[in-house]
């Protein structure tokens, strides 16, 4: 494919981090569709590409999923329906979509997505290493790897002609390193005309069956089995042999319109090198350094690197180390048990295949959970070389470096736990008849309470969570157990060695939380029917969720609630992935700005309105559902010990808290209060409780003389202001439509006990 010869000269050079790069391919390739879910630290690739939409830049629909599962099916429909599709995902959020993933590569369907590379939880760490990458060898995709910003927007173009050769036809990841490779800043260069990687990659190939074709209908995913499966699982192992020859063919053609070269394996100062380094990503750049050094000491050092990871790059591993007399290879993840990582396995294999080579191989782990790799690292791995060459022996074949001796084997205590008589609280709830009393002190006794989340914790000036849980928890009495999704109040409170948290608390990921304490509900209850664990009083369980986490946690809490388990479910509503950086969640209202729905020439903020989790808990029929804000407390111990009561009774309770985030409200510190009771006073966010399926609105503004405007509401927060200009108007008037009609349900269901 030759293109046009003014576009070869229009290179423009700069400093870029890789997930600006991965954007700004990505929008100069201008894909039809992404299917996105918000997860550190690739999430900022689809704001970036928010970004330029919302200028004209790109026409790329932005479709944000209900998690990272759903993203995944999001890109496989859209492959199926013939378009061009891209995605970004890390970590747990790609173990969340892999079950998706050989679906696209067994059905042939290409795509791109790329890995920005983190540690897997558990324990969470949202920093790089290669953990994840290392799930992703046996799905059927073909993986390219990035070591610097460079390649990373190389990489993309290549990787769509590479995913749609007639020949291939598979999903293509491409990958690079978490933070070191993402967010970092390099010298770049790029075609500043989006015109040379549009006509690079080229029309798609045609005569590919898609899904829009009624004229000619086709069945994509039947049910197969044998004999068929297997020759389904060859003709992918055919697609993969066709990509070695037809990988270094896309690279130069590459080449000859960048001038910039790529290659399956990477050798550097490799053409006589007696001791060489094998590395991963952008650690490699570090062996190199290294290299050069020892190089001038007289000491014939090189460094090996990957670039495809599949289809295995054998041949040429086994042609760059052949005379080496030791490697060895650096992995940024375990393989656990196998004494090596993938990487180091397959290397191995390939260098067995070769009769004369009789290169000494040792394998070190580094670099976990996002560890820093330096020059010293890379001396001490090429020491270990020249010894091993010097010996002729490998003393040790595997370990792990730069690890410390743990000191300690639990989170510090640095606060005294509390005992159960300290957690009583002067709430009391009595049933009278068929309802429950709540009788409430005056404000100066709730707050002799002793807090079970301590003041110290790393949350930003000014944030809701927890004036509101703090408000939340004084109303409980007895033991607790908390659970908290990942989210900002999570990571704020954990910080290992140390805990914020007086009580038990246990974490899991967004999307199991519910299940989790499902499971810690019922061990406790069974444990105290035989006998097994000695409790004087009822433990509540109470899980606490927020940041979108009643997003991709949904389909499990709607599962606990049907069960009925005795727990509270708490989620505290900041509306929006605020842990990630503030991307739109189904919380946010419509027209509000957050990084994923951006403000520009043709965007107006989220194009949909938010999701009524109460409402949708509520039709799960369970004992107890409320709203409320700290700006009230006095409603908020009431429904608090509420819920306390239904949970130790009855069933699953669930209750919100709209909470103030100053940082991506784009709001005053000081101000969270007074916001979140404008929300309350303009109608936005109804205070009322669903108690055994009635409903009680619990706070009418209107009534009370105070209801306000929206547009008071909204002029409070940086988000909104826009939509009080003429250009928003329509935008505007619908969100308000939408707060008194959602407002006026309330009050009907209120002033009707059957609805």
């Amino acid at each position: 494919m030759a293109l046009k010869e003014e576009h070869l000269r229009v290179q423009k050079t700069t400093f870029k981090s890789g997930n600006e790069m991965a954007a700004l391919a990505a929008s100069q390739i201008n894909f039809h569709l992404m299917g996105y879910y918000p997860i550190t630290p690739s999430t900022e690739i689809a704001e970036f590409i928010d970004e330029m939409r919302v200028e004209g830049e790109n026409n790329i629909v932005m479709i944000a999923g209900d998690g990272e599962h759903g993203a995944a099916g999001i890109c496989y429909g859209a492959a199926v329906a013939g378009g061009r599709v891209f995605n970004a995902t890390s970590a747990n959020g790609y173990l969340y979509a892999l079950e998706q993933m050989p679906v696209q590569s067994g059905t042939r369907m290409p795509m791109v997505m790329d890995l920005v590379t983190r540690s897997v939880s558990g324990p969470l760490d949202i920093r790089g290493d290669h953990s994840d990458l290392y799930f992703a060898l046996n799905t059927g995709w073909i993986i390219l790897y990035a070591n610097n910003p460079q390649e990373v927007y190389d990489l993309h173009p290549i990787a769509v002609r590479v995913g749609e050769h007639p020949d291939v036809r598979l999903p293509v990841i491409v990958g690079f390193d978490g933070f070191f490779t993402s967010h970092q800043k390099r010298r770049v260069s790029y075609f500043e005309d989006p015109k040379v990687l549009q006509e690079f990659v080229g029309p798609q190939p045609e005569g590919f069956p898609h899904a829009l074709d009624p004229r000619n209908p086709q069945t994509f995913g039947p049910y197969m089995n044998d004999p068929d499966l297997i020759n389904n699982k060859y003709q992918l192992h055919l697609a993969m042999e066709a990509a070695r020859r037809v990988i270094p063919e896309i690279f130069a053609e590459w080449e000859r319109i960048s001038g910039r070269r790529l290659e399956m394996v990477e050798a550097y100062r490799m053409e006589d090198a007696d001791v060489a380094l094998v590395l991963l990503g952008s650690a490699a750049d570090t062996g190199k350094q290294v290299a050069d050094k020892l190089r001038e000491q007289g000491v014939r050092a090189g460094v090996v690197t990957l670039h495809v990871l599949r289809p295995f790059p054998a041949a040429e591993i086994r042609q760059v180390l052949r005379g080496v007399s030791a490697v060895v290879i650096g992995e940024r993840a375990d393989s656990y048990g196998s004494g090596g990582g993938n990487l180091s396995h397959e290397i191995k294999s390939a260098l067995k295949d070769d009769p004369d080579n009789r290169t000494l191989v040792a394998t070190r782990i580094y670099g976990l959970g996002g560890k820093d790799f330096y020059p010293a690292d890379a001396e001490a791995f090429y020491e270990l070389a020249l010894e091993m060459a010097r010996t002729g022996r490998v003393e040790v074949p595997f370990d792990y470096h730069g690890t410390t001796a743990a000191t300690e084997t639990q989170p510090l205590e640095v606060v005294r736990p509390l005992t159960r008589e300290e957690q009583q609280s002067p709430v009391k709830v009595e049933v009278v008849g068929d309802e429950l009393k709540v009788t409430v002190p005056p404000p100066r006794q709730m707050m002799g309470m002793p807090k079970r989340i301590t003041p110290g914790h790393g949350a930003c000036p000014g944030c809701g969570i927890f004036p509101a849980l703090d408000n939340f928890f004084r109303a409980l009495s007895g033991d607790v157990v908390v659970l908290f999704q990942t989210g900002c109040a999570m990571v704020v409170t954990t910080g290992y060695p140390y805990s914020a948290h007086r009580v038990t608390y246990i974490h899991n990921l967004f999307q199991n939380g519910a299940a989790t304490l499902s499971g810690v509900v019922e061990m406790f209850y069974e444990k105290k029917r035989r006998g097994e664990i000695d409790v004087g009083e009822d433990i509540t369980f109470v899980m606490v969720t927020g940041d979108g986490g009643m997003d991709i946690g949904m389909g499990p809490a709607i599962g606990a609630a049907l069960r009925n388990h005795r727990m509270i479910i708490l989620e505290y509503d900041n509306e929006g992935y605020m842990n990630t950086g503030s991307q739109l969640s189904y919380s946010t209202p419509i027209g509000h700005k957050t990084a994923t729905s951006n403000v520009g020439r043709l965007g107006g903020g989220k194009t949909f309105h938010h999701k009524d989790t109460p409402q949708i808990m509520a039709a799960c029929h369970i004992p107890y559902v409320f709203t409320a804000v700290e700006s009230q407390p006095q409603d908020l111990w009431k429904k608090a010990a509420k819920a306390q009561w239904y949970a130790k009774n009855v069933g699953l309770a669930y209750g919100k808290l709209l909470i103030a985030c100053p940082l991506n409200w784009l709001s005053e510190d000081r101000m969270g209060s007074k916001i979140v009771q404008a929300a309350v006073d303009c109608n936005f966010f109804p205070l009322y409780e669903v108690e055994r399926g009635k409903t009680r609105l619990t706070y009418d503004p209107e009534a009370k003389g105070k209801k306000i405007p929206v547009e008071e509401w909204l002029k409070m927060m940086g988000k909104t202001r826009h939509l009080l200009k003429p250009e928003f108007a329509e935008v505007l008037e619908e969100f308000k439509q939408e707060v008194d009609r959602r407002f006026r349900r309330i009050k009907a269901m209120s002033e009707h006990p059957d609805l």
